[in-house]
């Protein structure tokens, strides 16, 4: 059993069981947090496509951390003409386990 859900502009193909790490979202560790942008389910037999969304099709999880990514750098460069931009950047993130699927 299998869903796709959408959140933070991009889509992720979940199960039970599975350990994502999305865009941030507010919460604190050990909360619960539900999915109801559900696109697509499939229990193996059946095959469930939303238009654009599925209703009644719910994914379940907990936060598990909240944290940043590593350090990149944005560097901005003009040959010969002194121009340059030196900055770094950290992406927040929330790593979430997917407890059940409700249907």
């Amino acid at each position: 059993m299998y869903a796709v859900v959408a959140t933070g502009g991009k889509q992720y193909r979940v199960q039970k069981g599975d350990v994502l790490r999305v865009e941030k979202l507010a919460g604190e560790v050990g909360s619960e947090i539900a999915f109801d942008k559900v696109l697509l389910f499939s229990d193996g037999e059946e095959f469930k496509v939303g238009q654009p969304e599925l209703d009644g099709v719910l994914v379940k999880g907990h936060i598990m951390e909240q944290g940043k990514s590593k350090k990149i750098i944005v560097f901005k460069y003009k040959r010969r003409k002194g121009y340059r931009r030196k900055q770094g950047h950290r992406q927040q993130y929330t790593m979430i386990k997917i407890d059940n699927i409700q249907v």
